[in-house]
């Protein structure tokens, strides 16, 4: 399910949150799935179950991931997830496109460039 390499730089809690989010941008995990209790994949990753709920805390908060009290963790729905990576990407590409202005690009020719599929 999710490698840990305790030789890596990031903090565990770090590794468990790009693993589950990994298999949910990639299809492992299902839109609506539940998935495991804190204290159970704690056991599974032989890990503090606070490393856990910090992982799902943070999940959470980048909208990944829904806690239903009393029923547990599920997937977010894609059009949540979508929405956030777009914003993701969105903020990723707002200085290659304040640089291509700074060098006299144009709006209409950055439209022109998205639009044509050149980027």
């Amino acid at each position: 399910m999710i490698h840990l390499d305790y030789r890596d730089t990031r903090p565990i809690y770090e590794q468990v949150r790009d693993g589950l989010r990994k298999m949910m941008v990639t299809g492992i995990l299902s839109p609506g799935e539940k998935l495991p209790s804190v204290r159970s994949l704690a056991v599974e990753l032989a890990i503090n179950p606070n490393t856990i709920q910090r992982a799902y805390a943070q999940l959470e908060t980048e909208g990944y991931i829904v806690s239903v009290s009393g029923k547990g963790t599920f997937v977010a729905e894609m059009q949540e997830q979508n929405q956030l990576r777009r914003s993701e990407l969105e903020e990723r590409l707002r200085p290659l496109r304040d640089e291509l202005r700074s060098l006299g690009m144009t709006a209409l020719e950055w439209a022109q460039l998205w639009e044509g599929g050149s980027c």
